[in-house]
């Protein structure tokens, strides 16, 4: 919205072109979100707190989270709100990428909402119907990829790009659309799976979301992408004003969410982050430095299915509790050292990531 404001004043004095400048606008998308959620966190987690809606504990869950019970949820909508606001002041409203991931979050957003309110509201403790939930993630997830399919102008666009190789790049065809809806679906879901802990889902989530910011600006450049050898995708870099908006946001949330949390994410927020770097990292070509970048994630991700299927084939559990990090809540380790490690993890694999883009 500001971008077209600046193109207007720009006829009459010049300083006003500085706004066209992506990297100053990431900034100030990043500072706007950081300010705003700061600004509407403590007004929110009153409201939440006066309508009743806490979080409801596992019974069969480690007994320090016990004491979390009534704890405000649905926080998430602090960040959804905030990345909103600083996306249409800061973003080139013209650009179809930026819609694209900000409705896809948005719609994801709305999904997990669906799913708190029939917990905490309507005090269902199953939520929305697991199949009604991964039915409207797959219609969302489906349409943004096919539009994506449809609308692609370049080759670059379908490639799939392999990490660690110069000018690796595997042709997809149509299966670039179902490549793309699991990235965005799974990379959701699996940021829902770990949400278990004060904030150890949301750092982790900025500093990928930082990550792929970084990815964005170089693949929307021309002379970077050839340099680098990913692939160029024309008007991707405009993302980066999403990733600073997410950023802002997210660092902005960290400060209630932060043990001891006074605000939980919820679905709400969970599965939007996790639709937004999915979808992110589809735009500009690097769903396998995702994989890699989201560890983490994955890593939660894998030790419920393993779960799962150990004890429905043999009946045996692998893990004391799973996701992973409650199995090493009940093997002693304090909530807080939990948190951090998989912090320190993630910056470790956010590293190995941008890596990717000189070893080759």
């Amino acid at each position: 919205m500001l971008v077209w404001l600046a193109d207007f004043l720009s006829q009459y004095h010049r300083i006003f072109n500085v706004f066209h400048y992506l990297t100053l606008r990431t900034i100030l998308a990043a500072l706007t979100a950081l300010a705003f959620s700061l600004w509407f966190g403590p007004h929110m987690i009153q409201w939440l707190r006066s309508h009743q809606m806490g979080q409801q504990v596992r019974n069969d869950g480690p007994q320090s989270h016990y004491s979390k019970a009534g704890t405000p949820t649905m926080g998430g909508a602090i960040i959804l709100i905030a990345i909103s606001v600083a996306c249409l002041l800061w973003g080139d409203l013209s650009n179809r990428y930026f819609w694209v991931v900000l409705l896809v979050t948005l719609g994801f957003g709305l999904v997990g909402w669906i799913d708190d309110y029939r917990k905490i509201i309507k005090k269902n403790s199953k939520g929305l119907p697991g199949r009604w939930k991964y039915l409207l993630q797959s219609i969302i997830g489906l349409i943004a990829v096919s539009y994506l399919y449809l609308t692609a102008t370049t080759p670059q666009e379908t490639y799939l790009a392999l990490p660690f190789f110069k000018n690796a790049l595997i042709p997809l065809g149509f299966s670039y659309i179902i490549l793309s809806y699991f990235v965005v679906v799974g990379s959701s879901n699996a940021v829902n799976l770990t949400d278990g802990l004060d904030g150890l889902a949301i750092l982790p989530t900025v500093l990928v979301g930082g990550a792929l910011g970084v990815f964005a600006y170089l693949a929307g450049h021309a002379e970077f992408a050839n340099y680098l050898a990913i692939p160029h995708v024309l008007g991707v870099g405009e993302l980066c004003v999403f990733c600073g908006a997410l950023v802002g946001a997210g660092l902005g949330f960290l400060w209630f969410n932060a043990y001891p949390a006074q605000v939980f994410m919820g679905d709400v927020g969970s599965l939007a982050l996790g639709a937004a770097l999915g979808m992110i990292a589809v735009v500009v070509r690097q769903e396998i430095v995702l994989f890699i970048m989201g560890g983490v994630f994955v890593m939660e991700t894998v030790s419920v299915i393993l779960q799962v299927a150990s004890y429905k084939l043999t009946g045996q559990r692998i893990f004391r509790m799973a996701p992973i990090h409650h199995h090493f809540e009940l093997m002693g380790w304090p909530e807080p050292k939990v948190i951090v490690r998989f912090w320190i993890m993630t910056v470790i694999l956010v590293l190995v990531g941008l890596a990717t883009l000189k070893l080759r």
